[in-house]
């Protein structure tokens, strides 16, 4: 690649063209074909067992690649693993590697480097994250919480191409699991023998459709098409590279310029000229993920249950999703969306109040808690990056004012503003969460004592830990449907999050690009797209 840093210095990612002589018979040779995703933010890490954001979700799925995968529908189909057989008991996994699957190193992956992989996530010491997604295996809580070694963790490789994982309960969604980035393969021979510096451009093995080219902190990743990718003949684009910048407005500008082919996310105040203007590149669909605030439960004035009530309550949802949101998002009376997998999503019992009503209603719980006109409240609300968040966060400030809570704005971006929520060094920040895997397991667990890493709240409570420890030991559908109902009320009336509303995705296309799908969870692996001459 010894072109690549001056095309990059330049600004530019086309590919340098052979120029033959007029008359000589020579065929220039084609472009390099060079996808380029304005990503909205900054990834933390590109360790799979280190990240917890769809901003390095992004990218992983396209460097690394899993057991199993989503297909263009959302739906789990074969990875990695050509294919896969489960005990009658629906204890017992067994998947078979395909025979031509190797690292980016040209070396064979093995179950081997599984086995590695999930041990890993689960070591206490990679202090992963996302190891509760795991803890439907066999001894995972155990082994993550420091109670059991990590060969008892229930992972075996029965041969050089079988993979075999025990659960400890039925676990109908587990293939789900699978497709998520935490269950991607690392190579543990370059980990071990690198420590971080495996990380980086030149030193990272891959197994998926891309490997690692070019990271510039605060500029751009490019990643590369990986020739020992399993089915790398049918991988048509050579390149893509991936720019951090979270400026909605000023990344729609460089799209119109013709600087980038995707935009992962839209300024609000923009989409009725873009439906007017480009409504064959505009892709909005419905999308399993909740944007809420966390309310850090462990300090005051968030360890009062009224004020939690009366915050949430005083947020007029139908006029923020009309006129801030504007592009089709649902109101939130609840955590979990309505059509999950096998469930029945449970909401707040004050839905059905009138706004002036819920309005008198938060401020008498705000007076009972000490707080009023002659007393008013004050709040830090935290945000990352990005006009939408803060046109939101203003508007629910307006509407928190009529309560006597005044609110100071702290903006970071994106990999602090998540630091700061995972150390607890906030009031009251700004989270957005994406389903997993279709299921109300894959919202809920986010408030559970033992999810360290992903409950911002510090929410604590034995009942609610009890009926989604047992919900995730319960093979009975419509019995695990009513546990996990039963969470959920609790959630809702300690409401140690606000939900705010439930999302769609929004992104926007070149149409230069073929088989681009909506799907529920907005994921798109580059190998499945082309690029039009």
């Amino acid at each position: 690649m010894a072109d690549s840093a001056i095309r990059r210095a330049a600004g530019v990612f086309a590919a340098a063209v052979i120029l033959a002589g007029p008359f000589d018979g020579i065929t220039p040779a084609a472009a390099e074909k060079v996808l380029r995703i304005a990503n909205m933010g900054e990834p933390e890490t590109l360790d799979p067992h280190k990240t917890s954001t769809t901003i390095e979700a992004n990218i992983l799925r396209n460097l690394f690649e899993g057991l199993m995968v989503l297909d263009h529908s959302g739906n789990v189909a074969p990875g990695v693993a050509e294919s896969f057989s489960v005990s009658n008991d629906g204890l017992t996994y067994s998947f078979r590697l395909r025979d031509t699957a190797k690292w980016s190193n040209d070396e064979p992956l093995t179950a081997g480097d599984f086995v590695f992989s999930l041990r890993r996530i689960e070591d206490p010491r990679t202090r992963s994250q996302y190891a509760e997604v795991l803890y439907p295996i066999k001894n995972a809580q155990a082994v993550n919480t420091g109670k059991a070694a990590l060969t008892e963790l229930g992972v075996a490789a029965s041969d050089a191409r079988t993979v075999e994982i025990t659960l400890k309960a039925p676990t109908p969604y587990f293939l789900q699991l699978l497709t998520h980035q935490s269950a991607l393969p690392v190579n543990g021979k370059e980990v071990t023998r690198l420590g971080e510096e495996w990380l980086k451009p030149g030193h990272m093995v891959s197994n998926g459709a891309y490997m690692l080219d070019d990271l510039k902190p605060h500029s751009h990743i490019r990643i590369v098409k990986n020739p020992n990718y399993w089915d790398a003949a049918k991988v048509t684009i050579d390149a893509v590279v991936f720019d951090p910048s979270e400026d909605r407005a000023a990344v729609l500008k460089r799209y119109r310029a013709g600087e980038f082919d995707v935009l992962r996310d839209l300024p609000n105040d923009q989409l009725g000229w873009l439906r007017q203007n480009m409504p064959k590149e505009l892709h909005i669909a419905p999308y399993a993920g909740i944007y809420y605030y966390a309310l850090n439960t462990t300090k005051p004035p968030f360890n009062d249950k009224r004020v939690r009530v009366a915050l949430s309550m005083a947020i007029n949802r139908e006029l923020l999703v009309e006129r801030i949101t504007t592009a089709g998002e649902l109101p939130a009376y609840g955590f979990v969306p309505d059509g999950t997998a096998n469930y029945t999503a449970r909401r707040v019992p004050w839905r059905t109040m009138s706004q002036e009503e819920r309005e008198a209603a938060a401020q008498k719980l705000m007076g009972e808690a000490g707080y009023g006109p002659n007393k008013p409240l004050r709040l830090q609300l935290a945000y990352n990056t990005s006009e939408n968040h803060k046109r939101i966060a203003i508007a629910l400030a307006a509407m928190w004012k009529k309560i006597n809570v005044g609110i100071e704005l702290v903006n970071t971006e994106v990999k602090v503003h998540y630091s700061n929520l995972r150390i607890g060094d906030f009031q009251m920040g700004r989270a957005g969460w994406i389903a997993d895997y279709n299921d109300a397991q894959s919202y809920l667990f986010l408030a559970q004592t033992s999810t360290k890493q992903q409950n911002f709240s510090r929410f604590s409570n034995p009942e609610y830990d009890r009926l989604m420890d047992e919900a995730s030991l319960t093979g009975d559908a419509g019995k695990r449907a009513a546990l996990l109902e039963q969470a959920e009320e609790i959630l809702l009336d300690e409401l140690p999050v606000i939900p705010i509303y439930f999302y769609v995705s929004k992104n926007l296309v070149s149409t230069k690009i073929m088989g681009w799908r909506d799907n529920p969870l907005d994921v798109e692996y580059v190998r499945n797209l082309s690029l039009a001459d």
